[in-house]
């Protein structure tokens, strides 16, 4: 990652997002039973490292396993690249308590118990229609939407908009939503 950074137009530090594992045959097959796992968590390494040092990816993020038949037991090779989020822009979600990821790049993201909100919640603390997350002030924010109880930002109450950083976390009556920028 730190090999291939770059600099954006908008002067932001960009960094790749695809990764591909070269490992020998006989490595790629004892992985077999964990493949899925193994490369959802170096996935996530790669998002946390990519939040500690300030990075940005493009798109989102990928990890895949491959056979290099010049490899020997226990080598590896990591060959990354920038790949661009469909639009051109960097990818953004919500991600529920459940794990399941709701894209903010579709446009605007509803929160509220009206079964018509994006993200519709049976909890009477919540208002019928409480908040929405969209793009805007060249990135993300969330609004609050005159609830009765607030929404609050890493256990602060907002007051309007508030602009979202990656790895947030949006509070709506009990509900906690992490925000990631890409």
């Amino acid at each position: 990652m730190d090999d291939n950074r770059s600099v954006d137009v908008k002067g932001r530090r960009i960094v790749p997002n695809d990764f591909t594992i070269a490992l020998s045959a006989g490595d790629l097959e004892s992985f077999g039973d964990i493949e899925t796992t193994l490369t959802t968590e170096l996935g996530e390494a790669a998002k946390e490292y990519a939040r500690e040092e300030g990075y940005n990816f493009m798109g989102p993020v990928a990890v895949r396993l491959s056979t290099d038949d010049n490899l020997k037991n226990g080598r590896f090779n990591v060959i990354s690249q920038l790949k661009q989020g469909s639009g051109g822009s960097a990818m953004a979600s919500i991600v529920l308590p459940s794990g399941q990821r709701i894209s903010l790049n579709q446009g605007t993201v509803t929160v509220g118990r009206l079964p018509e909100c994006t993200i519709s919640v049976n909890d009477s603390n919540i208002s019928r229609q409480h908040a929405e997350m969209r793009q805007g002030g060249g990135g993300y924010v969330v609004i609050d939407l005159n609830s009765t109880n607030g929404t609050l930002v890493n256990g602060v109450r907002i007051t309007g908009e508030q602009r979202l950083s990656d790895g947030d976390i949006i509070s709506f009556g009990s509900t906690h939503v992490r925000f990631e920028a890409s």
